[in-house]
């Protein structure tokens, strides 16, 4: 008998320690998988899980109010981890081979116009609400980088280039790519970069970009507590997410022409579908910008 805990740890350090799955994608999966347990027993023999059992799991997952992606992001995981058995001999059929995922509704990427971004950036010097030069860095280089959440708190000032015009970024499956900064990203680093060096103690080295008030290395949660900050109530009072500056970015370069293939690579998208849905936001806003424009665009 494998218990089902007992090989979800298992599987946890495979992942993260063999396959080099960043640290978002095994807690996604630590997650999704303590709910398979909760669900089905910690003690559970994996080798008695049938199909039924993981649909049924699923059903309570939707009578839960799971929404569509959710229950998706757990079936993916469910699936990995059942692969993984099967591979190893663990059991002799897979249960989860006819599980199919939910359709789910496309949404259009929540992204900031131009002049959005330029009053979300200058926060910081408007309401210096925690670190005013930090922040404003901060939140120039999501613009200008389209990083990650978790790429932006792994950024080693080793890694940018002497010019500070350009950085190599460690993306999704330990996938290196570089990114670029532009005029004010590069200016708001400068100046940031003095108050960094004085903030953290002598005896530490600390080569991440961004430091926390403490002169530690600034966590995905304290990254995104400073953006919660800054385009909340305090702030422009419109709140976003930094993936949401992930779209703007990524809105903002197509919309000016850049070829697709190229912003695919800025992004670190391995498929060009995932870049696609972008084209679909600018396609959209051209429609909106010529009816709010033409003398007769708003008439039938």
């Amino acid at each position: 008998m494998a218990a089902l805990m007992e090989l979800t740890e298992e599987f946890l350090t495979y992942m993260y320690g063999v396959k080099g799955v960043s640290q978002n994608t095994e807690v996604s999966y630590r997650h999704d998988l303590k709910m398979l347990c909760n669900y089905l027993g910690e003690d559970a023999d994996v080798n008695s899980i049938t199909t039924l059992n993981l649909q049924t799991c699923i059903a309570s997952l939707s009578s839960q109010k799971y929404e569509a992606s959710s229950i998706n992001r757990f079936i993916a995981a469910v699936r990995k981890f059942f692969s993984y058995c099967y591979r190893l001999e663990y059991i002799a059929a897979n249960p989860a081979l006819p599980i199919k995922t939910l359709k789910v509704p496309k949404k259009m990427p929540r992204f900031l116009f131009p002049a959005e971004t330029d009053e979300l950036c200058n926060q910081p010097v408007k309401k210096p609400l925690l670190w005013e030069k930090r922040d404003k860095a901060l939140l120039e280089c999501f613009y200008s980088t389209g990083c990650r959440v978790g790429e932006m708190a792994s950024l080693k000032l080793s890694n940018i280039a002497p010019d500070m015009k350009s950085a190599v970024v460690l993306g999704k499956g330990s996938k290196e790519r570089r990114v670029f900064f532009e005029k004010d990203a590069v200016k708001a680093i400068l100046e940031y970069l003095p108050e960094r060096k004085n903030r953290i103690p002598a005896e530490r080295n600390v080569d991440e970009l961004f430091i926390n008030q403490a002169g530690g290395p600034l966590s995905v949660r304290g990254i995104r507590y400073i953006v919660n900050r800054y385009s909340g109530i305090e702030g422009t009072n419109h709140r976003i997410s930094p993936h949401a500056l992930r779209h703007t970015f990524a809105t903002a370069m197509l919309a000016n022409g850049a070829d697709i293939r190229i912003v695919q690579e800025m992004l670190g998208h391995e498929s060009i579908s995932t870049t696609q849905r972008y084209t679909h936001v600018t396609t959209a806003q051209l429609i909106k910008t010529y009816n709010q424009a033409h003398p007769h665009g708003g008439t039938e």
